[in-house]
């Protein structure tokens, strides 16, 4: 497809494609089955499904957990990369852009791993080449001794400014949480930069990254309810979503949890959100209150990617299911080795 412009047709034949890999993905009625099975037999049952060629490549060198988890990360990757030989121009262009989100889970796993010594063997395991950076390109800042050589050789990547300026508290505090969300913060600030230079369905593309942002940032809040923070967090908050950060702080010094839901589902529109914070008034597990998050965010991209059938949506469609695809099997399987009961983890699976 390449060199070919990104007239109707191109889109039409895109979305299709993406129409078609979705009624791949695994169902739920699968979930439900495989919360009742044992580790080997959920690798067996893997192993028949989309990811066959990476089990069997990798049967040799690995079993157990991490045979699923290395298959599934190299699944990932490489249908991400897949997609981006697939789809043309601009919709290549935003596709891309949108992908830079792993390029910073990817380095923010490295820099922890530098940090406390672990082997570049086994970080390997858990990277995922699905973004600007591939396997090529991690590896060699796998190499480097140090997270200050990891961020030297990252010289001349958009998110480079963000890195150096913020790598000396990471490494004066050991934690690499405020640097991660200062990445994301300019991460989305670029995305919505991006869609204001012009794409087809731009304006519906600008209203699910808002959604995104939005979804991120009551996780967020949620989270440090849990975990007692009351201090200013606006600096932990993403700008672009339809709550200003002025908002976001004043809805955190709540500390009521019914008022703290209520003030939130006042500045809500969209009606399955509403429905969620409902729901989540009687959760108290912050996974459970994550998924049930990401289960609206879903709903509402698969919307407005039918309102836009041939889009940028369709593709954002797919990638986001398969993404949650695997966090579903890596769910499973770690839930199994560490002999967690399937009750307890279907609460950890976005279906």
């Amino acid at each position: 497809m390449a060199g070919i412009s990104s007239g109707p047709a191109t889109y039409i034949y895109a979305c299709t494609r993406m129409r078609v890999r979705r009624s791949l993905l695994i169902p739920r009625e699968d979930y439900l089955r495989m919360l009742n099975m044992s580790l080997p037999e959920i690798t067996r049952f893997v192993g028949e499904t989309n990811y066959r060629s990476e089990i069997d490549e990798l049967g040799t060198s690995f079993s157990g957990i991490n045979l699923v988890e290395v298959a599934l990360s190299w699944n990932l990757a490489k249908e991400y990369q897949s997609i981006l030989e697939l789809v043309p121009g601009e919709l290549k262009y935003f596709t891309a852009s949108y992908l830079r989100r792993w390029d910073i889970q990817n380095v923010v796993t490295i820099l922890r791993g530098k940090m406390q010594g672990v082997q570049p063997g086994k970080l390997r395991e858990v990277l995922i080449p699905a973004g600007r950076l591939d396997k090529v390109a991690l590896d060699r800042l796998l190499t480097e001794e140090s997270p200050e050589r990891v961020v030297e050789a990252l010289k001349g990547e958009r998110f480079y400014p963000v890195i150096e300026r913020e790598l000396p508290r990471a490494m004066e505090t050991g934690s690499f949480a405020h640097l991660e969300n200062e990445l994301y913060k300019s991460y989305y600030a670029r995305l919505i930069a991006d869609v204001a230079e012009g794409i087809k369905g731009g304006n519906i593309f600008q209203k699910y990254i808002e959604l995104e942002i939005d979804t991120r940032n009551i996780q967020n809040l949620f989270r440090l309810r849990a975990g007692h923070v009351r201090e200013d967090v606006r600096e932990l908050m993403i700008p672009g979503g339809s709550f200003s950060v002025e908002e976001l702080q004043r809805l955190s010094g709540l500390e009521d949890r019914d008022e703290f839901i209520d003030a939130l589902k006042r500045q809500v529109r969209a009606v399955p959100l509403l429905n969620a914070l409902e729901a989540i008034r009687g959760k108290d597990a912050i996974h459970e209150i994550e998924v049930a998050l990401t289960r609206v965010q879903l709903d509402q991209m698969e919307r407005m990617s039918k309102r836009y059938p041939f889009s940028i949506l369709p593709i954002l469609v797919y990638l986001e299911e398969k993404k949650y695809e695997v966090a579903n099997l890596r769910a499973l399987a770690r839930g199994k080795e560490a002999g967690l009961p399937g009750e307890r983890l279907q609460g950890y699976l976005v279906m």
